[in-house]
């Protein structure tokens, strides 16, 4: 089992966003920004073009419907969707809140956060995923 799967099977603590049968999502714990959110299935799969055509689909509207939570309790112009995959063998999707592209580079320092205010962000993305 991956740490990933060990994340979404609660064997391994994370700050819960969203969830159904099928994904999960949860804070990235290295924030490029306030909301970085990573959305996973919990099917272990290496590679996010190996998902059957079917639950890739479903992997993207879950997405979406993270997304729209995470901009209503983080307002910004969009929300980036970016896949890299090469850190965690296990497809994931990072969602983050943005006002310019620079928002979204992988480069720059991490936000640093304390525990309450990964619960707090966490807390307001998973409420707003459950008002829809």
């Amino acid at each position: 089992m991956d740490i990933f799967s060990k994340i979404a099977a609660g064997e391994i603590p994370s700050y819960k966003c969203a969830e159904d049968d099928q994904f999960y999502a949860f804070l990235d714990i290295n924030p490029v920004g306030k909301g970085h959110t990573l959305v996973i299935p919990r099917r272990e799969v290496d590679y996010i073009f190996d998902m059957e055509d079917d639950e890739l689909a479903a992997f993207q509207l879950f997405a979406k419907r993270v997304a729209k939570a995470l901009k209503e309790a983080f307002p910004c112009k969009k929300v980036a969707q970016v896949v890299l995959g090469l850190e965690v063998p296990h497809a994931h999707i990072h969602l983050i809140p943005m006002n310019s592209e620079g928002d979204v580079d992988f480069r720059k320092p991490k936000v640093e956060l304390t525990e309450e205010e990964f619960k707090d962000i966490a807390a307001r993305i998973y409420a707003a995923f459950k008002q829809q």
